[in-house]
């Protein structure tokens, strides 16, 4: 499930592969920018942007995507067999004399102006992986409507950008309060360190690691995350089996001791 800082690697290692060099091969398979050619443009760079990716080209032109549940990019040695999905799954091709990028699955994918990015991505709160990022303005907008449970709030990117359903519960069980806990009912201190330990868990999982995310520090199979999950498994500081509910149709996991608050009926 991409978020945050699957995103910024991502966009990392688009930006090496791309950045600096001329495209060769531009094939764009969704219907409004079928016949859109980036053939002999320069990649000027590939940012992240919470969950988005910009990818930048010379003459003010940006491919805006986004990967959601499923979408993923890819990055091959030209010349080499693609592997990430059947052939139909495919909506972007971008190639150098040096790597190829396929995009599998991309729900979003659209071609726009530089000029006009904050379009698509200007509603988003600070970026906890960006220079913007700012810890009091992140818990201004959650306290902001302070009747919105907290798991709520912290998926809405409005808010702040990068935090999807695996880090929405683990920060949740790091403040030791339930994911339908009222915002106002934290105090807006707490509100704060909490955006901020959600910052350093994302940071902490950006580096050359496994595909697999750690908030425990464990380095024992099974206990890299506190609580997503581990459905009906004991819990790894108190042994209370955790427990699992949706919450705005995702499945959502909490320890019924560790973390005090509201819960579904």
């Amino acid at each position: 499930m991409p978020e945050g800082d699957s995103v910024l690697r991502a966009a990392a290692r688009l930006h090496t592969a791309l950045a600096g060099r001329t495209l060769t091969r531009s094939d764009l398979r969704v219907p409004r920018f079928a016949t859109a050619d980036l053939t002999g443009r320069t990649t000027l760079d590939v940012t992240p942007r919470g969950k988005h990716l910009l990818a930048r080209f010379e003459g003010g032109l940006t491919l805006h995507s986004h990967l959601r549940m499923d979408g993923a990019w890819h990055v091959f040695p030209a010349g080499a067999k693609w592997r990430g999905g059947p052939d139909y799954e495919i909506r972007a091709i971008l190639g150098t004399a040096e790597h190829t990028a396929v995009g599998y699955r991309l729900p979003v994918l659209e071609l726009i102006r530089t000029a006009e990015e904050d379009r698509v991505v200007g509603h988003l709160g600070p970026d906890l992986l960006g220079p913007d990022w700012d810890p009091d303005r992140a818990a201004a907008n959650l306290l902001a409507a302070p009747d919105r449970p907290l798991g709520e709030a912290l998926l809405d990117q409005r808010n702040l950008a990068g935090i999807g359903n695996i880090y929405k519960a683990e920060v949740c069980f790091l403040a030791q309060v339930t994911p339908w806990t009222p915002v106002g009912a934290l105090p807006a201190a707490t509100v704060t360190r909490l955006a901020s330990a959600a910052q350093r868990l994302l940071a902490a999982n950006i580096g050359d690691r496994p595909a697999h995310r750690n908030t425990t520090g464990s380095r024992l199979r099974g206990q890299d995350l506190f609580v997503y999950g581990r459905a009906h498994r004991p819990c790894l500081r108190c042994g209370t089996p955790i427990r699992e509910a949706p919450q705005d149709d995702r499945p959502t996991y909490w320890c019924p001791r560790c973390q005090t608050g509201p819960t579904p009926g």
